[in-house]
């Protein structure tokens, strides 16, 4: 079904790496989450004043939210689409991760709206309800259609890996089970009118669960904003394609920038044998950046690190100080080895990568590596620099 829409609707729909098509699968879920939560709205609140029952007249407000919480997206995949202009080089792609931001805001503000209700109608007392089977039909109609809606923005948030669909999603889904509840409470109050305060008890449960559902939203959204590691599979997948190019002898210092689903830039170093022509290591350097873009969709930066592969010192040093390593934390890694000589003696120098989460004192660790390098020989000056390890 999901495919079909897609195919109706969408110009080029396979094509989800192009940011006009991302919009137009935003568009698509966004119009159909606004005219299904605005029908569901309708009938629900029209049912609740008929049946004067407050936890039917919240969960009626809870699609009212996601009604704008659908506008919101809307608003956002248009601008995120706005092309890159000279104050903002690299598009508008994040404005996506916003857009999903406040709508996570928006259902915490809904949640406490309906608990602030709820409770009021708590302590003002018992109210006649009237619950009738069209309360069972619409609710339970609902529930199926929120959950139809659930797995529509699944399979569109999938496709284009998007972060506000998947949160609408999620959203879809706990409405569902919110209605569920509500259903419930009305067939209980149905045969047993004279339990009264269930209405407004259960009106509480679903505020405190929309509430918590938003809160975890705003955890979820709020993340690609302030920067987010990648996932460890994707970095080892670039890192193992990088590898079979000929003349790439290791990679390291990886960065990944995220400017939105589709703008994510590269920084990788790789080592290459020092002792070829320069023209050969740039192509190699071509070489990297072309298949980065081409099967990963990703901007690189290639920095070439020359090594001394026909050195058997530098092979024999580069061994003992992988042991060396290995043997004081196997989660460290060492790269950029150069060994200088003068008169004066032979100057050792490399880069070691650290994890974000290190707790050891970075001098500590260097006096470590330096008294065993030097037990191998004293004649070596050590110059350790430390880089962060930013994909893990």
């Amino acid at each position: 079904m999901i495919t079909f829409l897609r195919k109706l609707f969408i110009k080029n729909y396979q094509d989800t790496s192009s940011q006009k098509v991302r919009e137009a699968h935003g568009i698509l879920a966004s119009c159909g989450g606004i005219l299904v939560n605005l029908v569901l709205f309708a009938f629900k609140l029209l049912i609740g004043i008929i049946t004067v029952s407050m936890s039917v007249i919240s969960d009626a407000i809870n699609n009212l939210t996601d009604f704008f919480s659908c506008i919101v997206n809307l608003i956002g995949f248009k601008v995120a689409s706005k092309p890159a202009d000279k104050d903002h080089p690299f598009g508008h792609e994040r404005i996506e991760y916003l857009s999903g931001l406040i709508i996570s805001f928006v259902i915490v503000a809904a949640g406490l709206l309906l608990i602030y209700s709820s409770i009021s109608a708590l302590l003002e007392g018992s109210s006649e309800i009237s619950i009738n089977i069209y309360t069972f039909i619409i609710l339970s109609v609902s529930i199926v259609i929120k959950l139809g809606l659930g797995l529509f923005y699944r399979g569109l948030g999938k496709t284009i890996n998007s972060v506000s669909l998947k949160a609408s999603m999620q959203d879809s889904l706990n409405d569902a089970l919110v209605t569920t509840f509500v259903l419930i409470c009305s067939i209980i109050q149905f045969y047993f009118p004279s339990l009264w305060y269930l209405d407004a008890a259960v009106s509480i449960v679903v505020s405190l669960f929309v509430l918590f559902a938003g809160a975890k939203m705003i955890k979820e959204t709020s993340a690609p904003l302030i920067g987010v590691r990648p996932e460890v599979k994707n970095v080892l997948k670039v890192k193992e394609e990088v590898l079979k190019i000929p003349g790439v002898l290791g990679v390291h210092d990886m960065v990944f920038h995220s400017y939105g689903p589709t703008k994510v830039f590269l920084t990788i170093h790789i080592e290459v044998d020092g002792n070829m022509n320069l023209f050969t290591s740039h192509d190699i350097a071509d070489e990297v950046e072309h298949l980065v873009k081409t099967k990963f969709m990703l901007d690189a930066t290639v920095h070439i690190d020359p090594i001394d592969v026909e050195s058997p010192e530098y092979q024999e040093l580069k061994e003992k100080i992988t042991k060396i390593i290995r043997s004081i934390d196997e989660t460290l890694s060492f790269h950029d080895l150069r060994i200088i000589k003068s008169l004066s003696g032979n100057r050792v120098s490399f880069d070691i990568a650290l994890p974000i989460d290190y707790k050891c004192k970075k001098s500590d660790l260097a006096k470590k590596i330096r008294e065993a390098i030097n037990e191998i020989d004293k004649t070596y000056v050590v110059v350790i620099n430390f880089d962060d390890n930013y994909v893990g």
